[in-house]
């Protein structure tokens, strides 16, 4: 607004002072053609005095007169009076017509009287008032006479034409493009020349007074000037140009100060966005240019390492985090990096030194950093410390083994009550045929050959007996103490020869008979024989808890292997054929089946619907399948009970 102000002013300023500068010249001009008509009214009376000179007669003096009348246009006649104002001699201009007669000089006479009168008392030349000559067809001249005292009494009277005056003693350039006029001192115009007033022109105005001795009369001049244009002359014009641009200037720079602004405001907040997150993430961040020195680390880091940005920025080792027996490897690795090898995209583990010498692992995420131009200035480096990972996954695998073990213990534990009544048994038998055996041999008397053959088969059923017992104790040591977890191929019917024994034994406490169905000619799995032994017998000790309820009369588990069918069969299955790589293992009771509640949590850890259950089994049972490929489901058996099916690959 300043600027615009200005810029008005100066406008304005300046066409005032073009105005003025006219003004001022035309003031000046009038000044100097008023001065000269003064001084060549002075020369006229003086050479008009000087045509008396020698003591001339009247006829000596009116061929003088002619002579200057020739000279001086603006005369229009010269008279030589004697004191008593009668003419002595008179000459008129050769240019005009002769516009005095005796009327027209009667009528004016008495102004020149007193013009006369007022020269006698000053003793230098005076002027009449102007008067108007008519001439014929309607036009006229007008008239003012000037009465030059002589010596000797007389006087010497000059008709001047107003007209003429400012025609022959006013400079032509004056009158070039204005009017000159003579006026009255009231500003009643007498006579003008020049340039008449043009459309579109202003007025400039200058009035000087010629005092004559007695008619002062007013000399104007009007001056036609073209209305000053809104630039008066260049230099304004180019002030103006130069404001102009000054203003466009500031709106721009005041735009793009507010674009600034705000541009400055965005980053402020997306620095304080960026620092706020920064600060919040547990990930380490470090930036590198491409001569391996560290620009940029954030708080994260400084806390993992242990040093400060400014000891790490400002440090002149290497890399203090790295440890001592390590430093040629990671030197050599970071060269390999800033000769512009990609680093693998999921990253890659590395140890780091704390500045307490404390040993950390870490995952190094690397990437190039591009800057706003497109180009590589440097490494961007993340760091994710694994310490804690390293021990959540080493408790998680001593957990997992523990929970395991707890479960075959468990299992062992609770078959064991089972185990002393059906070793009772084998036992009790094997006593009892021992004694006969002993009373047979040791009876007097000739033995038959039907003694014989009693001994043999007491014998006979003893071994039996033993090798029942014998074999029921190494299938609970063999399940309790086996902890190979290497993978082996396995017939399906070892499989289900390892754990019938241990399934039997719970089958005769709740009265649940087993039966068991395989398929001809199955090919041998691929599996860890343990875990899969555990899922085995988890899925049928399940099946027969299914099962123990008073009301239900038709007490049969059936342990079937077939191959693969429409059941999923884990990541690797694909089309029909597919099916000639799985077997398919189903384990199906005739229960009460499960309910949609139990159903959505049924292999979720920890819940269970056994008072004395650890609702771990289920779980394990899908874990272990999963990890060997396969999957496990289940779906109602019609009419009743469930159905349990899993997967494993065949060798």
């Amino acid at each position: 607004m300043l600027v615009l102000a200005l810029l008005v002013t100066v406008v304005w300023l300046a066409g005032r002072h073009e105005i003025e500068q006219t003004q001022s010249v035309l003031e000046r001009d009038t000044a100097d053609a008023v001065a000269d008509l003064r001084g060549d009214l002075q020369r006229n009376a003086q050479t008009l005095r000087a045509s008396l000179a020698g003591g001339v007669d009247a006829q000596q003096w009116e061929v003088r007169a002619a002579a200057l009348l020739r000279e001086h246009r603006e005369w229009l006649r010269l008279e030589w009076l004697d004191p008593m104002m009668r003419t002595l001699a008179a000459s008129d201009t050769p240019y005009r017509r002769r516009i005095f007669d005796d009327q027209h000089r009667s009528e004016s006479f008495s102004d020149v009287s007193l013009a006369c009168v007022t020269a006698r008392k000053l003793g230098a030349p005076a002027f009449s008032p102007s008067h108007y000559i008519a001439i014929a067809q309607g036009s006229g001249l007008e008239v003012m006479e000037m009465c030059l005292p002589v010596e000797g009494g007389g006087y010497l009277v000059a008709a001047y034409s107003l007209r003429d005056i400012l025609i022959e003693l006013v400079a032509p350039t004056l009158s070039r493009g204005q009017e000159v006029a003579f006026t009255e001192i009231d500003g009643t115009r007498l006579v003008a020349i020049g340039a008449q007033r043009r459309m579109g022109t202003r007025v400039f105005t200058a009035q000087q007074l010629i005092d004559l001795p007695g008619a002062p009369v007013m000399l104007r001049v009007d001056g036609w000037r073209a209305v000053p244009d809104l630039f008066p002359n260049v230099l304004t014009a180019l002030v103006t140009g130069i404001s102009i641009a000054l203003v466009s200037v500031l709106v721009l720079l005041a735009r793009d100060t507010r674009r600034r602004q705000r541009a400055e405001e965005d980053l402020a907040d997306a620095l304080a966005f960026r620092k706020a997150m920064e600060d919040s993430v547990i990930t380490g961040l470090r930036a590198r240019d491409l001569q391996g020195r560290i620009t940029y680390v954030n708080p994260a880091f400084c806390e993992m390492v242990g040093f400060s940005a400014e000891e790490l920025m400002n440090s002149d080792r290497e890399a203090p985090y790295w440890p001592t027996e390590l430093a040629h490897e990671y030197q050599h690795r970071q060269a390999v990096r800033l000769a512009g090898a990609v680093p693998p995209r999921e990253g890659f583990e590395s140890v780091f030194m704390h500045k307490d010498g404390r040993r950390f692992p870490v995952l190094i995420f690397e990437a190039p950093l591009i800057n706003a131009h497109g180009f590589q200035t440097g490494w961007m480096s993340a760091f994710i410390d694994i310490s804690e990972q390293r021990r959540s996954e080493e408790l998680s695998r001593a957990s997992q083994e523990r929970l395991q073990a707890s479960a075959r213990l468990a299992t062992v534990g609770e078959m064991a009550s089972l185990l002393s009544h059906e070793l009772t048994q084998p036992l009790a038998a094997i006593a009892s045929y021992a004694t006969g055996s002993l009373n047979l041999l040791q009876a007097k008397g000739p033995s038959g050959d039907s003694d014989h053959d009693d001994v043999a088969m007491a014998v006979q059923r003893i071994a039996e007996q033993a090798d029942r017992a014998g074999q029921v104790i190494r299938s609970v040591h063999d399940f309790v103490r086996r902890r190979d977890r290497t993978r082996e191929a396995v017939a399906p019917q070892a499989l289900i020869d390892a754990v019938l024994p241990l399934v039997r034994l719970q089958a005769r406490k709740l009265g649940v008979d087993i039966e068991v169905v395989l398929d001809e000619r199955l090919p041998m799995v691929y599996c860890d024989r343990t875990l899969v032994e555990q899922v085995l017998l988890n899925l049928a000790r399940n099946g027969m808890q299914a099962m123990d309820v008073p009301e239900l009369t038709q007490r049969v588990l059936r342990i079937k292997v077939v191959r693969a069918g429409a059941i999923g069969r884990g990541r690797d299955a694909g089309t029909a054929a597919d099916a000639r790589r799985w077997l398919e293992f189903s384990v199906t009771d005739f229960g009460a089946g499960i309910g949609d509640e139990v159903a959505a949590r049924l292999f979720t850890p920890f819940f269970t619907t056994r008072s004395d259950g650890m609702g771990l089994g289920l779980s394990l049972c899908r874990t272990v399948v999963e990890q060997h490929g396969g999957v496990l489901i289940f779906e109602p058996q019609q009419p009743r009970g469930t159905v349990f099916r899993f997967t494993l690959p065949v060798k």
